[in-house]
């Protein structure tokens, strides 16, 4: 998993180097970007998905971690193809059990508070960061943040729409009691 999400971003995650438009497009694989691409993509998918995971394994629930193997295969033939929207359903944890809407609600947003977190450990690290480590800060910081902003939107099948559902159970509550 993590070496086909590095293989499907690596065209679009490059150290910096001088290449034609053929080669961008049509060249071997360069491995040093091919690092570099999961350096920057895998902490965020994985953790994301981990932080899914183990919240619900704190609420006694059962959690198993899936990698979306038909939708890998997918970006790579769009990568293949020379595609220039990349977007794709890597991994995802299956929940078991049952549990109340708050931790369902908090298992829901522990994966976008994750990349929250990475969004603002990278952001502060590139303050502080050598002149070449830079590109790498500066990506893993915008790929975390479109991911926080991605998942927290209030969409059905969204974190986002989870995680608020979850606590509008408790909304309405409080709107009623007061």
């Amino acid at each position: 998993m993590i070496f086909a999400v590095g293989f499907i971003f690596s065209a679009y995650l490059k150290r910096y180097r001088p290449i034609t438009i053929h080669e961008f497009y049509f060249g071997r694989i360069h491995w040093r970007d091919l690092r570099f691409a999961i350096a920057v993509t895998a902490p965020a998918i994985i953790l994301h998905e981990l932080a899914h995971k183990f919240t619900a394994l704190s609420f006694g629930l059962t959690a198993t971690f899936h990698a979306a193997y038909l939708w890998l295969l997918i970006g790579i033939i769009l990568r293949l193809f020379g595609s220039s929207i990349i977007f794709f359903v890597q991994a995802y944890v299956s929940i078991t059990g049952t549990a109340n809407n708050l931790a369902y609600a908090l298992i829901a947003l522990a994966g976008p508070l994750t990349n929250l977190i990475i969004w603002l450990i990278s952001a502060h690290a590139l303050k502080k960061a050598s002149h070449e480590k830079i590109p790498f800060f500066h990506l893993t910081k915008e790929i975390n943040k479109f991911l926080f902003i991605f998942n927290m939107l209030p969409i059905p099948g969204f974190d986002g729409f989870s995680g608020f559902d979850g606590f509008q159970v408790y909304a309405n509550l409080i709107k009623f009691l007061f």
